[in-house]
């Protein structure tokens, strides 16, 4: 299942519920979690009771975040605990094919709901209005345009999101926590697999039969 979320125009309302809780009480909840899964396992069985919680705890005011890059088993793992659980993915309009063909794998095999988040302006409309090949004269203006607006006001009708971010990406992830505060979106932010080694996501893709 899919949806789109166009931002053409007047913007729609977001797919997701809304929050319930206020950002002070998101905020506990963020901070009681970091401590409570600082010890968690580092292993497939850590993310999963992370993900439990998550699931259990904000129900369909979770989402996940996935760039269909090597992050496809966030999803699945998250689908495990909350079936059909919302997945965004920024429809920028320069993706390659095996993006979108992964994208289409993942939603054929996994039972998530994949949200289309489209930026306000097509490409050809963007061209026109900016000129074109914005991303090489200004990168800055192009990505707030097509990735930073649109995933901001998705993310603004969850209460928490999950994303697929990792220890080892680089060394300012280094100490990257299992649960967080996410003072920039006003949110609880989840790195199920912040431990994992790329090595340990391919082999669980590949156990599970998860496209990457």
């Amino acid at each position: 299942m899919s949806v789109e979320v166009d931002t053409v125009g007047t913007a729609p309302a977001p797919h997701g519920p809304g929050r319930r809780r206020s950002p002070a009480e998101l905020e506990e909840l963020a901070r009681q979690a970091s401590a409570r899964f600082a010890s968690a396992s580092d292993s497939a069985d850590g993310a999963d009771e992370v993900l439990a919680w998550a699931a259990d705890a904000f129900g369909d005011a979770l989402v996940v975040a996935c760039s269909m890059a090597g992050d496809t088993v966030v999803p699945h793992l998250a689908a495990k605990h909350r079936p059909g659980v919302d997945v965004l993915f920024l429809q920028t309009g320069y993706h390659f094919p095996e993006t979108i063909g992964t994208r289409d794998a993942l939603e054929a095999t996994t039972d998530v709901t994949i949200v289309d988040v489209l930026p306000a302006l097509s490409v050809a409309e963007q061209d026109a209005r900016f000129g074109p090949k914005l991303h090489d004269r200004d990168p800055s203006q192009c990505c707030s345009l097509r990735k930073v607006e649109p995933i901001n006001r998705e993310l603004a009708s969850y209460e928490a999101w999950v994303t697929g971010l990792r220890r080892e990406d680089s060394p300012l992830r280094a100490q990257t926590p299992l649960v967080e505060w996410d003072s920039v979106h006003q949110m609880v932010k989840i790195n199920p697999i912040a431990a994992w080694s790329f090595d340990e996501v391919l082999d669980y893709a590949g156990s599970h039969g998860v496209p990457v």
